[in-house]
């Protein structure tokens, strides 16, 4: 089985924020690989959406032995189990949300289909809290 390198950032504004993503991150490295780099979690205002609820945000780095399609339906799952019915997607914008959970980077790959996008965009070039989280982990 090939080792795969996946950059994930997470984001919560519901709830304790900061037990959210540690719960999510257990999940993760429980359910989906080895954690081996964390940055510090970080508050943020929303983006592309009117709240008055303020995320907390972490980036991490794993590594993995599943698929990109099989790693994005694990997360999906997991956001799932800890409350998130749905994604920005399914609702037609960004909501407020317990858990949300983007794969930012998949080893280098360069991968799009209708449910998921590698790389991740918005992180690494718009969003600025994005790529401060990232810069911590050495990712460009």
């Amino acid at each position: 089985m090939s080792l795969h390198y996946v950059v994930l950032l997470l984001g919560s504004n519901l709830g304790d924020t900061k037990s959210n993503l540690n719960q999510a991150i257990a999940k993760i490295e429980n359910c989906l690989g080895k954690i081996i780099k964390t940055s510090e979690m970080i508050e943020t205002q929303p983006i592309e959406f009117e709240s008055t609820n303020i995320f907390r945000n972490i980036a991490i780095g794993l590594t993995t032995t599943i698929s990109p399609y099989n790693f994005l339906n694990a997360v999906k799952s997991i956001e799932k189990d800890m409350g998130r019915e749905l994604d920005s997607s399914a609702v037609g914008g960004y909501i407020d949300r317990i858990i949300d959970i983007d794969i930012v980077t998949f080893n280098n790959i360069n991968f799009e289909s209708k449910k998921l996008k590698i790389p991740h965009h918005k992180h690494l070039c718009e969003r600025e809290f994005s790529k401060a989280l990232l810069d911590s982990l050495n990712i460009k």
